[in-house]
């Protein structure tokens, strides 16, 4: 990838993130690093993420106190979209690359079939793992409708970031800055 098309990249997504506004549309924590162009301007946090009980796609149960004290990247997407399946080929690799205890990796597919969706993460090769969404988690993090959509979260359970649309495979790779040390 050109190295001028990715710098120019982060600072498109950058002032997009800024919103009309100029503040992030979801912003980093006060002392946090935000994900965003070095240098953006971040404002206030948007609240604490109510996690609730999930069972991923395989069966796999998620109590919703296992998200305490550990931060957390989310990625909302869809199988139909082929923005996702690239993007989500950047997030395999940091969750195969991070420790689970130290940073959380979990997919939201807004497909309703989770059937399709346990065909296609197999298919793709994929490890991480993926929930349904009713729409309910989604709407803690953003309003918006754009996939892949990237959060992040803190290990208190605060909002820091979303990140519309695909991600270059060194900006994904380098939300592994949140794993707590």
């Amino acid at each position: 990838m050109n190295s001028d098309w990715t710098a120019t990249r982060r600072q498109c997504l950058a002032t997009l993130l800024a919103g009309p506004s100029g503040w992030p549309l979801a912003s980093a924590q006060a002392g946090a690093q935000p994900v965003a162009q070095p240098g953006a301007r971040t404002g206030p946090t948007r609240g604490s993420i109510a996690w609730p009980a999930l069972v991923t796609i395989s069966g796999q149960p998620i109590p919703a106190e296992s998200w305490r004290g550990v931060p957390a990247v989310i990625v909302f997407w869809a199988t139909y979209c082929a923005f996702c399946k690239r993007h989500n080929a950047h997030v395999d690799r940091l969750y195969r690359q991070v420790d689970p205890d130290q940073l959380r990796i979990l997919g939201v597919v807004l497909d309703v079939d989770a059937a399709a969706a346990r065909r296609y993460m197999r298919t793709q090769g994929y490890a991480f793992p993926v929930v349904v969404d009713d729409g309910r988690l989604r709407r803690q993090f953003t309003e918006r409708r754009v996939i892949p959509m990237t959060c992040t979260v803190s290990a208190e359970g605060q909002l820091l970031q979303c990140v519309p649309g695909e991600m270059a495979p060194e900006d994904v790779l380098g939300l592994a800055r949140l794993a707590r040390t």
